[in-house]
Parts: structure tokens; sequence; C-alpha cells
């Protein structure tokens, strides 16, 4: 691992940044145009000295940042497809996927406008439903994301394999919610061309729901970019929204944000959710499940 390389390459990202980029005020007192680091560390979910310490590029602590850890500074520091794989291979970690899976590269268009939508919540994810990054509002809304890997880290698996996941919608907007899944995913799945991922996740649907293999049988097939929701909160209860999507050019991973008609319920919802915020969610355990 070149540390001392791995350090120079950070440093540098960081002092092009500007905090406007990243939603911060420019503030009177700062000296430096680009971000501080502890900035980033908190942009990318780390301590101040841990980062500090891997930027300098010494070993005396053993630092050794995991391919997670590169990945969320691959995002702070808005790292373009070739910028993110070089910080892989400085730290000699394999480079992951660029388009899905949960430790995919959000695409830098997406990541710039989720930093503009401040005010409702909005989250990125990838053509299999799995989250990549989202804002604190989508956290208040729908919960911490639970810590899964491979078909599981799809909120569509899941919806369709633990019953807990769908306690997110009233019962009687289940079905809905199914046909929209289904019809989506045979988009993905053709957009991949015999991807062996979604190959996998659609085989081990047919044979652990009846109801998923029914719909797949259909072939009915719709991109979804709109939606009207009914998400169940555990303290506001039923939040009337719509869904937009705003897909990446390749399809591969998308931007969805959550508005309410200005005056309505769900807007004072949506209002009361960002004082609320997310103190109070790890109260109901069951209700810890993720909407993509």
């Amino acid at each position: 691992m070149n540390l001392p390389e791995l350090g120079a390459f950070l440093r540098t990202r960081r002092d092009r940044m500007r905090p406007a980029e990243v939603g911060l005020p420019r503030g009177p007192r700062r000296r430096v145009p680009g971000l501080r680091r502890e900035e980033v560390a908190q942009l990318a979910g780390l301590s101040a000295d841990y980062y500090t310490e891997l930027e300098r590029g010494g070993a005396k602590n053993g630092v050794q940042p995991s391919a997670q850890t590169l990945a969320a500074l691959a995002r702070a520091l808005r790292l373009n497809g070739d910028e993110r794989d070089h910080l892989f291979h400085l730290a000699e970690r394999p480079v992951p996927p660029s388009a899905h899976g949960p430790s995919a590269h959000v695409q830098p268009a997406l990541l710039a406008l989720l930093d503009r939508l401040s005010n409702t919540p909005a989250r990125v994810i990838t053509d299999l439903h799995e989250t990549l990054v989202e804002n604190d509002l989508a956290l208040s809304l729908f919960g911490s994301s639970p810590a899964h890997r491979g078909p599981a880290a799809s909120f569509v698996y899941r919806w369709f394999t633990d019953p807990q996941a769908r306690e997110i919608y009233p019962p009687e907007d289940h079905p809905h919610h199914s046909r929209v899944f289904v019809a989506d995913l045979q988009a993905a799945a053709a957009r991949r061309g015999g991807d062996p991922e979604v190959t996998k996740m659609v085989a081990v649907l047919r044979r652990r729901s009846q109801e998923f293999a029914a719909l797949w049988d259909t072939h009915d097939v719709a991109v979804r970019r709109m939606d009207h929701k009914r998400i169940v909160h555990p303290l506001l209860g039923v939040i009337e929204l719509d869904c937009y999507n705003l897909l990446s050019e390749d399809g591969r991973q998308r931007l969805l944000w959550f508005t309410a008609s200005p005056g309505s319920t769900g807007a004072e919802q949506l209002e009361l959710l960002s004082v609320i915020g997310t103190q109070e969610l790890s109260i109901p355990e069951n209700l810890d499940r993720q909407l993509p």
C-alpha cells in the first residue's frame, strides 16, 4: 500500500473542492479555498484523527483503509470514475463495480443534485434498489439501512423474502408495489444483458416467492419514474408523498426524491419530520427497513 501517494492524492482532491459543492458555508474565517480535513472526515463518516493520519501518509498507527472507507472518501470528495479507481489502486484494494452494488461509486452528477435537495427526502439507489447514499431527511423518513450484502442488499429482494420489509407501506398498497418492483426489475435485467448478479437474484426469488414468480411470468416491464406513495412512519403515521426518479444515462443508478403538494397534510408532516429527525426512530425495531 502506497500510503504517501495515497495521502498526497487525497490532499490534492480535498484542496480542489469548494464548500458550496458539498453544501457547506464558505465562512468568513476560512483560510484555504478547499475543504478542511475535519469536513472531509465528517462527509465520509470518519473520525478527524483517522482521516488526518491517512492524508499524512504515515503508517505509525497501522492505517489500512478498507474498501468501505475508500468508497466513502470517493463520495465525499466527488471523485470521478477514474479517480475512484486510482484511489483503490493506491490502497491496493480490488476496484469494486462502478455502477451497482452497495459499495458502488455514486455518479458525481447525481451526488451533486442530492447535495442540493436539503429540504426534501432524497437518496441515490442502483437499478436493483440498493441504497448508495441518502440525505438526513430520507434517513429520518425511512430509518437506517440494514447492513446486508449480496441479494439481500436489494430492497426488491427483501420485499419478497422478508415480511418486515413491507411494513413501510400499508397492507392494501402491497399488491401495487409488488407489480411495480417486478416490472422495474424486468427492465434492469434486460438492460444488464445476462448479468450474473441479477440472474441469480431472479432465480432465488422465483424459488422463494410464489408471488414474485407469478408476476415475473407476466413479463410486464416498466421503468419506475414516478409514483404516489403512502409511507408508514412510526411517529407521524401514514405520510402521502409523490416519489420522482431521475435516472443516470446508463440507467443503472437513479436519484429519488419525495415531495408533497404545498399546504397538504403530507407537506406538514415533512415539516415535522425535519424537526423530529432521527432521534427516536430506533424505538420500533421492526421499522428499520428502507424503501428504495
